[in-house]
């Protein structure tokens, strides 16, 4: 595993969607560098959410200083704007106006997928949350969160996503949110770039998250058990490879290049030099494609 470094020392993060996954992955990797990372969401000790996931912020708050950093872990729900404002009303009290990188991983999505459903048949309320919640919570963030960056003329915006290219994700609407974060990605960069800021669209490939592994019924120790049951879980990887993409990515002098691209943890990899904790560098668009060739 990578040793905790200071190339991100005294920097300050918000992670917005920081309870499990990608989200605690970033803010874990962010706090590695040694950064001061916001860890938002829903579900803290005591109280989750409708997810009815075990995960809270403050565990990944405390794995953040556990690994270097400094976890802060706030409750927001990203798809209210009173919340939003009162919470970026905190960072900028608590940190002097001072935020140099976000991190837009909101999603809470999953159970409002209906994966079999064509789309004249989609039971639109459900829908419609999916949007309000994986679209809306990103505009409301970055709304908010970007004054803070003018203020000092410099920072990022990161956009998770799944998958950097146009093709059809296999549901109406959630091909719709994922395509839609990519653009918001585009967007926020043509009106940034001017002010010195950086937003880039990023996704991992295949994740092997605690939803994940426990869909699986594996753990991150035994994960390799669940290639049988789906060979192309041999091509995952982990939360952390995404965190160590966003850490160089902020850290990346010449990151003004990129802004607006849609970038992918694989490639970025490569470009960075970075690995997985297993000190492999999964790249799942290759083994995709190895996959279906031999299928094919």
């Amino acid at each position: 595993m990578q040793q905790t470094s200071n190339t991100l020392q005294s920097k300050v993060a918000v992670v917005a969607g920081a309870t499990r996954g990608a989200g605690r992955g970033i803010a874990v990797e962010l706090g590695r560098a040694g950064a001061i990372v916001y860890c938002t969401g829903r579900s803290i000790r005591g109280q989750t959410s409708d997810m009815g996931r075990r995960e809270t912020i403050d565990e990944t708050a405390e794995q953040v200083t556990a690994h270097g950093g400094t976890g802060i872990a706030v409750q927001v729900d990203h798809t209210s704007i009173e919340q939003v404002t009162a919470f970026f009303a905190r960072v900028q009290r608590e940190q002097r106006g001072q935020l140099d990188i976000l991190v837009n991983d909101v999603w809470g999505g999953d159970s409002f997928i209906q994966w079999d459903t064509p789309f004249w048949e989609l039971e639109l309320d459900k829908g419609l949350m999916m949007i309000e919640r994986s679209v809306f919570s990103h505009i409301i963030t970055s709304r908010y969160a970007v004054p803070l960056m003018l203020e000092h003329g410099q920072g990022i915006i990161i956009e998770v996503t799944d998958g950097d290219t146009l093709d059809y994700r296999g549901q109406l609407l959630y091909d719709l949110v994922k395509t839609t974060v990519m653009r918001l990605a585009f967007a926020q960069a043509a009106e940034l770039r001017p002010k010195g800021i950086a937003v880039v669209g990023l996704t991992p490939g295949f994740l092997r998250s605690e939803a994940v592994l426990d869909h699986f019924g594996v753990t991150e120790a035994t994960w390799r058990d669940a290639i049988a049951k789906d060979p192309y879980f041999a091509g995952s990887e982990t939360p952390h490879y995404i965190g160590r993409a966003v850490a160089a990515l902020a850290t990346d002098p010449d990151i003004m290049q990129l802004s607006g691209q849609t970038l992918a943890t694989w490639h970025l990899a490569q470009q960075y030099g970075f690995t997985d904790v297993d000190g492999a560098q999964p790249h799942w668009q290759q083994f995709f494609a190895d996959m279906q060739a031999r299928q094919g």
